[in-house]
């Protein structure tokens, strides 16, 4: 098991890492202004399985064969920022799916599997999550000890931190929504919203 000295310093750590501003974070107060803190749920669940594919695959070794062959890596990242930045550009147009409708009261439409999914590829290809979770998980686990329960305990520690962390974010977009909804705002809405997805596009390619 864990220690308490290292739990007492993992917990501010990983909470500090998973609170600082990033691409999922980023995504959850998107999706929070356009389509509500509910919806973004969908989201949140497959950027949270994203998450614990990535620290796992980092306690495990699994990361040192993307780091040896990082041309796949850099092909996931790179389609996952070109449609990103396109869904942006969409919204940004005040088209597809996940804009918000220039009538009042009308929530965006997107399926629960594709939020799902959105989450899920954001966390999977953001760098910041597999170069913090490479540098700094292994440190914790004490090889002296059965993997599985330290795995479990840090995992779900995690786990915890992110979905607080988007829940704050996603609630934060959603009362920049009712402050800005309104029938001359809705377009500078969408531009706000689709700017953000673009820049996290950007940032997904460049990272």
């Amino acid at each position: 098991m864990i220690d308490s000295a290292a739990l007492a310093l993992f917990i501010p750590t990983f909470f500090f890492v998973s609170l600082t501003p990033g691409m999922c974070m980023t995504l959850a107060l998107t999706l929070g202004m356009t389509i509500g803190v509910k919806r973004t749920g969908w989201m949140m669940l497959g950027e949270l399985l994203g998450v614990a594919l990535v620290a796992t695959s980092a306690v495990i070794g699994v990361a040192a064969v993307v780091l040896k062959y990082p041309q796949a890596f850099v092909v996931m990242k790179t389609l996952g920022a070109c449609y990103l930045a396109w869904i942006g550009i969409q919204m940004w147009r005040s088209r597809g799916k996940l804009a918000i409708p220039e009538q009042l009261d009308i929530t965006p439409q997107i399926s629960a599997k594709s939020l799902a999914m959105q989450g899920f590829m954001t966390a999977v290809a953001n760098p910041k999550g597999w170069a913090f979770d490479i540098a700094l998980l292994p440190p914790f686990i004490n090889e002296a000890q059965p993997l599985a329960p330290q795995l479990l305990i840090l995992l779900s520690l995690i786990l915890l931190f992110e979905a607080i962390c988007m829940l704050l974010y996603a609630s934060g977009g959603k009362t920049l929504r009712h402050l800005l909804l309104k029938p001359s705002n809705v377009r500078t809405m969408n531009r706000v919203a689709g700017s953000l997805m673009i820049g996290v596009g950007v940032w997904l390619f460049l990272g």
